[in-house]
């Protein structure tokens, strides 16, 4: 047997040294704070335009159409593109990514203030998504490459999910306050400082990652991944919107039939876009289906909450907003310990607690009644965003840390999508429960048969007949609708209860080690 000589021994002890783990510096975590500010805008411009829609509908006259693009638009782009913007950040460069994506947000949003007409606003939210799609996939990409110490990288993860749980809690308060003193537009200005601090720090601050060697870019799969996720998001919201129809499920159908090609060609590449071998692992795997189901929970509580709270029990939209609080502290509070949580317990153990802690809350939500059911809604958001805000912390940090770095980027692209389609089917899901049993238990009787049809469509529609009525009639259509709303909650809240159970019971599975063939000793997860 040959005899290492000193300088094979050096060089092995370089090579070692060089893949160990390195303790991030104190420029690292300045660092982070710069993709704070990215994640933080993208938090807060997807919730604060929820409050500038009248404002909007008032002063640039949308048709009904035009409005729900000016809405929708923005996600549906975002949710096309992630997972080809995160390829193109592991290959030109996750730094450069998100600079050029900080720029063109930039002029998304100053173009969008000073739109004059709903086409250009749309147009301008459209290039908002396409510039948010680079923003998301490159800020967890370049903590993967930026902390590769996994105790220091669940920290920093954790400061990434609270910062998204408070931006997207702060966006409705941020918007009411800029709309009592300033115009619509700005609402969309508030970025421009984030976006000048994020460019001029982000060279300084930031180092570049990239895929060493990362192949050949492939367009045809690029514009596959999006002909899946556009039509499959869309379908969806059509269907929260309008139920179930041809259209939306047809166009569905094409959304699949692009995923299936769009899978197939990624096992024929010699150098996919998305390596089909990280679903293989069982942390990843798992990590995404956990994101998916722990979102699809929060975006269905947050739909049919906020309407309980304002057409139920008769709270303001600023009464909501402060009902939600607690849920949203909550989230982010859990958020940021995870990194003490992780280190006294395996993460799947602590992902499947979390998931569990959910579960809870929404079983809670069952105690909620068409009269006094503030406490109750309160205490049952308050245990779904305390578990929603580990499980999405957990989940975020078990994807990037079982990816290679080198695919750092595309990785997290993985989990943004996970994370919007979770909300889109949350509210398409959880909401067409919710609207299947209202439907069901709603009494129609003292409505005139004119307006039975908007009384029958939502809730809302039957608050707004309800004040055309007379009194006795009003009162005999609002209690049906409430407390037929409400039972549409309880439904609900199981629904939700159980698929966050099973997902619990999945992250507490996988968290088990697997056992040796021929051995009763467990081994070590090497996901």
């Amino acid at each position: 047997m040959e005899t290492p000589t000193a300088s094979t021994r050096t060089a092995h002890a370089r090579t070692a040294a060089s893949r160990a783990p390195h303790r991030a510096t104190a420029r690292d975590w300045a660092g982070l704070g710069v993709l704070a500010l990215a994640l933080l805008l993208i938090s807060v411009d997807a919730t604060v335009l929820d409050i500038a829609v009248p404002a909007i509908s008032a002063h640039l006259a949308p048709s009904t159409p035009q409005l729900l693009w000016i809405i929708d638009v923005y996600s549906f782009v975002l949710a096309g593109l992630l997972v080809t913007m995160g390829v193109v950040g592991d290959r030109i460069g996750r730094r450069k990514l998100l600079l050029l994506g900080a720029a063109g947000f930039g002029l998304a949003s100053i173009l969008a203030a000073w739109s004059v007409n709903p086409g250009m606003l749309i147009a301008a939210r459209a290039l908002q998504g396409v510039a948010g799609a680079t923003l998301m996939p490159a800020t967890l990409g370049l903590i993967r490459a930026m902390f590769t110490d996994p105790r220091q990288r669940t920290t920093a993860i954790a400061v990434w999910s609270a910062v998204a749980g408070g931006g997207a809690a702060l966006g409705p308060l941020l918007g009411g306050w800029l709309l009592q003193h300033f115009w619509w537009g700005s609402v969309f200005l508030v970025n421009l400082p984030v976006m000048a601090a994020l460019i001029a720090l982000g060279p300084l601050l930031l180092p570049e990652s990239k895929d060493p060697k990362p192949g050949r870019f492939d367009v045809l799969s690029a514009g596959l991944s999006m002909l899946t996720l556009v039509p499959i998001v869309y379908a969806v919201k059509e269907i929260a919107a309008h139920g179930v129809a041809v259209t939306p499920l047809l166009i569905a159908l094409v959304g699949v039939v692009a995923g299936v090609l769009f899978v197939r060609r990624q096992r024929r590449l010699a150098d996919p876009m998305l390596d089909l071998r990280l679903f293989a692992r069982p942390r990843f795997r798992t990590a995404v289906l956990t994101n998916l189901l722990a979102v699809f929970a929060l975006a269905g509580v947050l739909f049919f909450g906020s309407q309980y709270l304002q057409l139920v029990l008769g709270r303001s939209p600023l009464d909501a907003g402060v009902l939600l609080l607690p849920g949203m502290a909550a989230s982010m509070v859990t958020a940021l310990a995870c990194a003490w949580l992780v280190r006294w317990w395996q993460p799947g153990r602590v992902l499947g607690g979390a998931l569990a802690l959910a579960a809870v809350g929404a079983a809670v939500f069952l105690w909620l009644d068409a009269g006094s059911g503030v406490p109750a809604f309160v205490v049952g958001f308050l245990l779904v965003g305390a578990g929603v805000g580990v499980a999405l912390t957990i989940s975020a940090d078990l994807v990037v840390g079982s990816a290679p770095a080198e695919r750092a980027g595309a990785a997290a692209a993985v989990s943004e999508t996970a994370y919007e389609a979770g909300v889109a089917l949350g509210v398409a899901v959880l909401g067409s429960v919710v609207m299947a049993v209202f439907r069901h238990g709603l009494d129609l009787t003292p409505v005139p048969e004119a307006q039975m049809a908007t009384a029958g469509e939502s809730l809302g529609g039957a608050v707004q007949v309800a004040q055309q009525l007379p009194d006795r009639a009003a009162a005999l259509l609002l209690d049906s609708a409430q407390h037929a709303f409400v039972s549409g909650v309880h439904v609900a809240a199981i629904a939700t209860a159980l698929i966050l159970g099973a997902a619990a019971v999945i992250a507490w599975r996988a968290a088990k080690p697997a056992r040796r063939p021929g051995s009763s000793r467990p081994a070590a997860d090497r996901s």
